[in-house]
């Protein structure tokens, strides 16, 4: 961070919060709001002075609350920048009668009480989004008696106890009788791991810090006895299954079994009770700390910047990137990309890979000037454009523009532009043309498909990059389906118009599926969102008119669900050998009068 800090073509806004971003790949105007330090932090020289006379005491966040600071103080040794400052919310305010101590004794005047929150906007090409994590917080799993008793840790606390700059410099104690302890365990997977409580996700990262933290005991403390109470032990990464190994040869007991239970004794020591998986038995373990390995969480921030700038989530409440193989660290929108923990937990060496990575992607994506944008892009059709805004409503990307009120037609932000045809398939005026899959295209291949024996073919529209790409894995793995499917590739099944499908039928189509990515897992964001809400009301217009609903499939396959593929088109040739000939006849004589 101090490197960064010193860095001539860096520059790094602390104590800020991103509020807004937009625009698109190249011309992000992103908006921060810099929080008043009420320090001049050009002029501060973090001598501490005006921490030593301030008598407001407050519990320290960085040391997890077993340190104390004061109003005026540094987050943390070594912070950038190298500079003190207020917590407004705690201080006695600036009025000499109350307090102004801190002012006082400031020899170089670097406080200021009037300081207020400025507003910056930052004109920047390329986003790089790394918001971090946040530690679970075990307050709801009672049954270890985090918030009952004293000599219960989380993971985190126990980092600031025995590290050298933190509040007991490094020295091993309880924090109930200060004296050192003489067994310590561990309970993984607090937060993890689980379908009730915290998140069912491993959060990487836990199993080696436990094992880490058991190595700082036994070289210090030789004769504590370290026990670590775990469902599964996951060192995975380069070295670390030595060091588990390592761990174990120096005395750390590893029991397969997690804590039902824990009671604080007479003396303030823990009697925890685990059912041994590798003996099968009861076991009641005393113990003179207990340390939860805490679970890690999407970083609060994570939803708020999702919403400004219309990324994706998983189920986890991480960000989606755009392709977990090929494009691990790009969003789905172009010009941003993800490092470090906002993507999903991962341990340090991950992170700097992660980061090393977005900063390389960027600068591949700026170091020209200029950007190379696909041709597969919206043109609207400006004599058609009634400026109804619902083209700019269903984008997802946020690249359509249009003024309602003066009812000027709709413009396309082609670098913004990433070609799902959503607007298109949305348009009641057609006043949208897709390049390269236009409207003409698109039903020029359902006419040339139906135009002989239409009774015996299955019309499906695929996306390209999940259901189509499903089809490929299918034929290459050598999986059997019906030969009779005719595919339509479509970049998105957002593009797939009502219009494609009625004409389908009206030629004769028995069965039509409408295929893409599954719910969340769209390249496009949320454009498959309203392929649901289109093939929806296209069921509810067929059941008014008199047509089988069912005859209309919607199916979400990603491109490594070729077995799923297959037995789809397995289903719907069964589907199409239900609908008769009359049905088919009786379906087109009912189009052909609308």
């Amino acid at each position: 961070m101090t490197d960064a800090g010193r860095h001539p073509r860096i520059k790094l806004l602390t104590l800020s919060e991103v509020v807004d971003v937009k625009g698109y790949v190249g011309n992000f105007k992103v908006k921060i709001i810099k929080k008043a330090r009420y320090v001049d932090e050009t002029s501060c020289t973090a001598c501490g002075d005006c921490a030593k006379v301030c008598p407001v005491v407050r519990p320290d966040e960085f040391n997890m609350g077993l340190g104390s600071r004061k109003a005026i103080y540094s987050p943390f040794p070594q912070a950038v920048p190298s500079s003190y400052l207020i917590n407004a919310k705690e201080c006695l305010g600036h009025n000499p009668a109350v307090c102004s101590k801190c002012v006082e004794v400031c020899a170089k005047g670097c406080i200021n009480f009037h300081m207020s929150d400025e507003e910056i906007v930052e004109e920047v090409g390329t986003i790089i989004v790394a918001t971090g994590l946040q530690p679970y917080d075990p307050t709801e799993m009672d049954e270890y008696g985090y918030t009952r008793f004293d000599n219960v840790l989380t993971s985190l606390e126990f980092e600031r106890l025995v590290n050298a700059s933190g509040p007991t410099k490094g020295s091993l104690i309880r924090p109930s009788d200060r004296n050192h302890p003489k067994s310590v365990g561990f309970i993984q997977c607090v937060g993890s791991r689980s379908a009730t409580k915290g998140g069912h996700y491993c959060s990487n990262i836990c199993c080696m810090n436990t094992i880490k933290s058991s190595f700082i005991i036994k070289e210090h403390y030789p004769d504590v006895e370290v026990k670590v109470f775990y469902i599964d032990i996951r060192a995975f990464g380069k070295g670390f299954e030595d060091l588990y190994t390592r761990s174990r040869r120096m005395g750390t007991q590893y029991i397969r079994g997690l804590p039902g239970s824990v009671e604080e004794t007479e003396n303030g020591s823990l009697r925890v009770a685990v059912e041994n998986a590798a003996t099968g038995t009861l076991e009641f373990h005393e113990l003179d700390m207990l340390v939860l390995a805490q679970g890690m969480k999407p970083a609060p921030s994570t939803q708020r910047l999702q919403e400004i700038m219309g990324l994706q989530l998983t189920s986890d409440g991480f960000y989606l990137e755009a392709h977990p193989k090929l494009q691990p660290v790009d969003a789905a929108t172009r010009g941003i990309f993800f490092a470090g923990c906002a993507e999903g937990p991962k341990d340090i060496k991950e992170a700097v890979t992660q980061a090393s990575a977005a900063a390389m992607r960027a600068i591949r994506l700026m170091h020209k000037g200029e950007i190379n944008t696909e041709p597969i892009t919206s043109t609207i059709i400006v004599e058609k454009c009634k400026a109804c805004g619902k083209c700019a409503e269903v984008c997802p990307y946020n690249a359509i523009s249009v003024d309602v009120k003066a009812k000027k037609p709709a413009v396309v932000n082609s670098a913004a532009c990433a070609g799902c045809g959503t607007c298109s398939a949305e348009c009641r005026f057609d006043a949208i043309s897709m390049n390269h899959f236009t409207d003409a295209q698109l039903m020029g291949q359902v006419d040339t498909m139906l135009a002989v024996e239409p009774e015996s073919k299955i019309l499906a529209f695929a996306c390209n990059w999940c259901s189509y790409a499903g089809a490929d894995y299918a034929g290459v793995s050598r999986l059997q389906y019906p030969a009779n499917v005719h595919l339509i590739r479509v970049m998105c099944s957002g593009r797939v118009d009502e219009k494609f499908i009625w004409e389908g039928f009206r030629q004769g189509a028995p069965v039509i599926l409408v295929s893409g990515c599954h719910i969340g897992d769209c390249h496009y964001i949320d454009a498959n969102h309203w392929t649901e809400k289109r093939v929806e009301r296209i069921h509810k217009k067929m059941e008014k008119i008199g047509l089988r609903p069912e005859r209309l499939q919607l199916e979400w396959i990603s491109a490594a669900e070729g077995i799923r593929f297959a037995e789809t088109m397995r289903r719907m040739e069964r589907l199409r050998q239900s609908v008769t000939a009359e049905e088919i006849a009786e379906t087109q004589n009912i189009l052909t009068k609308l």
